[in-house]
Order: structure tokens, then sequence, then C-alpha cells
């Protein structure tokens, strides 16, 4: 609750026959705060301000703090963010964008025809008695048909490119191959 608002609610009380003393000690105020008139009015620094932010849009208040400051106003720069805050004058915080893992600088683009990108990918199971089973699969994007399924407990990137190879060599190069990038595909074959 603001001072201001303390007071409102202090006068209010008095007007219900409760003395001010009583009421200031109720709400937490002290009779000083209470009867505190502010000296001065912050419109014109509000004015001031809304002219510094809307001619420069990304400046905070810090450095309207400065320009008030060169123009030869003396004030604090508390009172600066204050008011600057109070006229909701702050731009929200900006995010930092996620960055890709890896830089590739090529993107696939959407399949248009049949063997034009290929995708890649690890799918993990478990067998009846506990083991683990990693299954390679590679599938044509625009027909949605499985070229490849690899079953196996580990597979290499040496096995990877083999797959890859002898696809190759059977149907021809896509002109896209997507990954997940996985350790397999970041990996050299060793």
């Amino acid at each position: 609750m603001s001072a201001d608002q303390r007071r409102a609610v202090v006068a209010v009380l008095k007007e219900s026959k409760v003395s001010e003393r009583r009421s200031c000690q109720l709400i937490g105020v002290s009779r000083q705060g209470y009867r505190y008139q502010p000296r001065r009015s912050d419109d014109e620094l509000v004015k001031r301000l809304k002219a510094i932010a809307s001619e420069h849009p990304r400046y905070g208040y810090r450095r309207a703090w400065v320009l008030l400051q060169r123009s030869g106003m003396s004030i604090n720069h508390k009172r600066v963010h204050r008011v600057w805050r109070e006229a909701k004058l702050s731009l929200p915080l900006r995010r930092p964008r996620k960055r890709r893992a890896g830089d590739s600088t090529m993107t696939c683009a959407q399949a248009l025809q049949p063997n034009h990108v290929w995708t890649y990918d690890f799918v993990f199971d478990r067998c009846a008695n506990g083991q683990k089973v990693k299954l390679l699969t590679v599938v044509d994007e625009y027909t949605r048909e499985s070229l490849a399924i690899q079953v196996a407990t580990s597979i290499k990137a040496r096995a990877v490119i083999e797959v890859l190879t002898r696809l190759v060599a059977e149907r021809g190069a896509p002109q896209c191959l997507r990954s997940d990038n996985g350790p397999e595909a970041r990996c050299q074959a060793g």
C-alpha cells in the first residue's frame, strides 16, 4: 500500500470518529507522515520524461536522467526512476533468442516429390527380457515410406553411414537429408 493510500485510509477513519493518533497507529503511519504535504508536483517531470521517451523510444530512465541533467535540471536519479516507473515508460525486458544447436547453412525445405527429403532418427525400445534396443529409421518425407530400419543394441556412426550409403546406391541421393543432430550425426566415423 502506498503512502498516499495509507493517508487516505487514515482520513476515512478520522471521519468515522476515530482519533488521528489511534487511526495512524492502526494503519502504521506516523502522524507527521499523515500530515505530510508533497512540496513538488511531478507533472512537469512526467511531461519531460514522456517527451524524451517518445523521441528516443529505446532509452531507459538512466539515459533520460542524463539528458535532464544536460538540459540544466538538477534532479536525483532515484526520483527519475520512480516517476519513470509510475508513468509506465519502462520497456519490456528483451529475451535472448534461442540459438539452434549446430550452424548449418542449408536448411531442408518441405518435401516436394519422392526422394527429395529423407529423414533419419533413432527410436529406443526394450525387449521382453529388459535389454535395450536401438532402431535407426530412415523415412522419405514425401511418400512417408520407410526406406530402412536398422535394429541393434548399439548403432555407431559407421553403421549409420553404411545404411545411408546402401540406400543412396539403391535409390539415388536425396536433395536433402534431415536429422535431429544426435550424437551419431555429429561425430566422425572412426
